[in-house]
């Protein structure tokens, strides 16, 4: 069964960390882009960070971050465990939505994990 599951949220304090898992089932995750994104109700999803399909002779990868998290969220990706995590540093209220992480080839994703809360208040 090919699968996305987060893991990770929950309650943090202003200035917390957090750090979110997806883990894949079913394909492997270097082989694909990785992107992480969040929606708060009544709001358009917003794409937070992405790390890109490793190249096939460096095993390089790309990464993006969202202006609004660039210096304070790094993507990674653990191939060994399938993984890949959004590690999530000083925290604000804004940041506080439903995260999804998702796979897929080129610009567009077709896979989408069933998404963690984040919820950041004092």
């Amino acid at each position: 069964q090919v699968l996305l599951v987060e893991s990770g949220g929950g309650l943090v304090t202003p200035g917390g960390s957090l750090r979110l898992s997806c883990i894949a089932s079913g394909f492997t995750v270097h082989d694909y882009n990785i992107g992480w994104f969040r929606q708060v109700p009544g709001k358009e999803r917003e794409g937070v960070s992405c790390i890109s399909s490793s190249d096939a002779r460096t095993y390089y990868a790309r990464t993006y971050y969202a202006d609004s998290v660039n210096g304070r969220f790094t993507v990674s990706r653990d191939n060994a465990k399938n993984t890949v995590y959004l590690q999530m540093n000083s925290l604000k209220p804004e940041d506080t939505a439903v995260y999804y992480c998702a796979a897929g080839i080129g610009g567009s994703y077709d896979l989408w994990g069933q998404g963690t809360q984040v919820t950041v208040s004092s």
